[in-house]
């Protein structure tokens, strides 16, 4: 096997991703939606920022890069997060981790209009594959315990949240290759998640701040605190730095 660091690595990172809809579970069922999110890029963003400083990466993007960066941060942190957290409060976290596989054929079809990429035979019938898969699931799920009603929507917001990360995905693939008016180099992929994840906090902190005041304070207890830490400092900062 040539590069074995490589591939223990991605293992790993798949491990926490599965680990992370579990904890998403844990979290949506009990707590607060969005202050959940909230709360998690608050300590996600806290750790990207003292990393990008401990490493010499730390610059404060230009004014372009900011217009790139709002974009990036509304749908992979905003609007993921909205849908991600919803979602998780009506279906299983099995459906859920199935339900998200339909972001890469997502992310390729929004390729075609916008970055010119071309409908390929190949695409077309992972497409099919991918209706098929998700048909099956929403009808055959192991999950009965759970309302079909209720699994139903779960699943839809799980797919709309993986479109929404399939939108970023394509604007950072643009922010990676182009450079804008006023900087030298385009930001790297970890500086576009960090910044992203600011301006997903600022976007998220109103609405949380909503929830908080509707429904008041929530309660923590110790199952809830270490999925939201899990989710921030595993599935969100290590996962990608």
């Amino acid at each position: 096997m040539k590069h074995p660091a490589t591939h223990v690595k991605l293992l790993v990172v798949a491990m926490i991703w599965g680990l992370g809809w579990t904890a998403g579970r844990v979290i949506a069922t009990d707590f607060p939606p969005i202050t959940a999110a909230w709360i998690r890029y608050i300590i996600a963003v806290t750790i990207f920022l003292v990393w990008l400083k401990i490493t010499g990466m730390f610059r404060i993007p230009t004014k372009e890069e900011w217009k790139r960066l709002a974009y990036i941060g509304f749908f992979s942190t905003f609007l993921y997060q909205a849908f991600f957290m919803y979602g998780m409060r009506f279906t299983a976290a099995g459906d859920a981790s199935l339900m998200i596989t339909f972001n890469p054929i997502i992310t390729a079809l929004l390729a075609i209009p916008f970055l010119g990429e071309r409908m390929t035979k190949r695409l077309g019938a992972g497409l099919v594959i991918a209706l098929t898969g998700v048909a099956i699931l929403f009808v055959y799920s192991p999950n009965v315990d759970i309302p079909i009603d209720e699994r139903i929507l779960g699943n839809i917001l799980i797919i709309l949240s993986a479109g929404a990360w399939a939108t970023s995905t394509i604007f950072m693939k643009k922010a990676m290759t182009t450079t804008t008016s006023d900087s030298l180099e385009p930001l790297s992929p970890l500086e576009l998640t960090v910044w992203a994840s600011v301006v997903g906090l600022f976007i998220l902190t109103p609405w949380a701040g909503y929830e908080i005041v509707d429904e008041g304070w929530p309660q923590f207890n110790l199952e809830i605190v270490s999925s939201i830490v899990f989710l921030a400092v595993f599935s969100t900062v290590i996962a990608y730095v």
